[in-house]
């Protein structure tokens, strides 16, 4: 085997290592995510509000010491020489607290089967938005998908006798922040630090105030539940931290996949382990919306494949064309090469 070929089997050894290692992160991220419920009752008797104003503030010290321990504060500098990043980044604070409230509250109140559909129709959600805001044109697929979401929540509502409140809220919250974070444009951690910054004086002034009025839960139930408390920031951090790692290392169309990894744990904790009911018209609903995202989802796999079908004929064509165009000046080489000789045996022979 020549040196260049076991160069390339290493590339593609190496290649396949960083996909694993990217796959791993993906299902660890989005597994993490999907269990989540699990913890929020852990932290009674501390009501919602107390418990986000904890996730805010430990999530900031868990961000910090990542970001000292990889040296990574370039950014921040510019940042706040931004005033309109920084506005942004307000909005995506203020939308992600509204997710996390609604969240917390969801589980701890048995609204677990809801909170996993607010994830189902994210996805929707967010190609609503960017129809509406942002003036995308949709696929056919896309615009069927979106009708069936629709419709999906018709049925919900009427089953429930109201719309899907918190589904929406979550749902709606999520994608306004997707879309900010977007515009924003900087990494899962340093966003996070940024907007966690933002979070923390309103966040520690109100468990200041709680505990000024003796219904901080806080120190008050042992230190069991102090640590549980602490351990809502490395909840939201280490999540993120794995959905990094995959981000780099596996194509948008897989990650785009492991999304629903989340909301299917969350729906299934709902049903098997909180025992939340699922009378017909849910189940109906619930249907709607898993047809409207098996279409969206094979929409995004199609046109995946046509890309890559394309840019491998563009590839084929340019390799070509770099051969042909190698080819002609080879040619013309040796051309310039052979002609002075030929010229010269011809002067040669005259003189003699």
């Amino acid at each position: 085997m020549s040196v260049e070929s076991k160069g390339e089997q290493h590339i593609g050894l190496d290649s396949k290592s960083e996909q694993r290692i990217g796959l791993l992160n993906g299902f660890a991220a989005y597994g993490m995510w999907g269990l989540v419920p699990l913890f929020w009752p852990l932290l009674e008797p501390a009501g919602a509000a107390e418990i986000l104003a904890h996730r805010m503030v430990w999530s900031l010290g868990v961000v910090v010491i990542a970001l000292v321990v990889m040296r990574r504060w370039a950014w921040a500098g510019p940042l706040l020489r931004q005033p309109r990043r920084l506005g942004l980044i307000t909005i995506a604070a203020a939308t992600i607290t509204v997710n996390w409230g609604v969240y917390i509250w969801a589980v701890n109140a048995g609204h677990v089967v809801e909170a996993s559909l607010g994830y189902f129709i994210n996805p929707l959600v967010t190609i609503a938005m960017g129809v509406l805001l942002l003036k995308e044109r949709l696929r056919p697929a896309q615009w069927a998908a979106v009708g069936i979401g629709f419709a999906a929540v018709l049925v919900l509502t009427i089953g429930y006798g109201q719309p899907p409140w918190i589904s929406l809220c979550l749902a709606f919250s999520f994608a306004t922040y997707g879309l900010v974070k977007k515009k924003v444009n900087l990494g899962g951690l340093e966003s996070l630090a940024a907007e966690t910054a933002i979070q923390f004086l309103p966040a520690l002034g109100y468990l200041l105030w709680l505990s000024s009025r003796g219904d901080a839960t806080f120190g008050g139930e042992g230190a069991g539940h102090a640590a549980l408390l602490a351990a809502t920031g490395l909840v939201t951090a280490v999540p993120l931290v794995c959905f990094g790692a995959a981000a780099i290392r596996v194509p948008l169309s897989t990650l785009g996949l492991l999304q629903y990894l989340a909301p299917v744990l969350q729906f299934l904790l709902g049903i098997l382990y909180f025992h939340e009911a699922m009378p017909a018209e849910r189940w109906a609903g619930f249907a709607l919306v898993w047809a409207a995202l098996s279409l969206l989802t094979w929409d995004a796999l199609r046109t995946a494949r046509k890309s890559r079908m394309v840019l491998r004929e563009a590839a084929a064509v340019a390799t070509a064309a770099t051969a042909a165009t190698a080819a002609a000046e080879a040619a013309r080489e040796a051309a310039a090469v052979t002609n002075p000789t030929t010229t010269s045996g011809t002067t040669t022979s005259t003189n003699t």
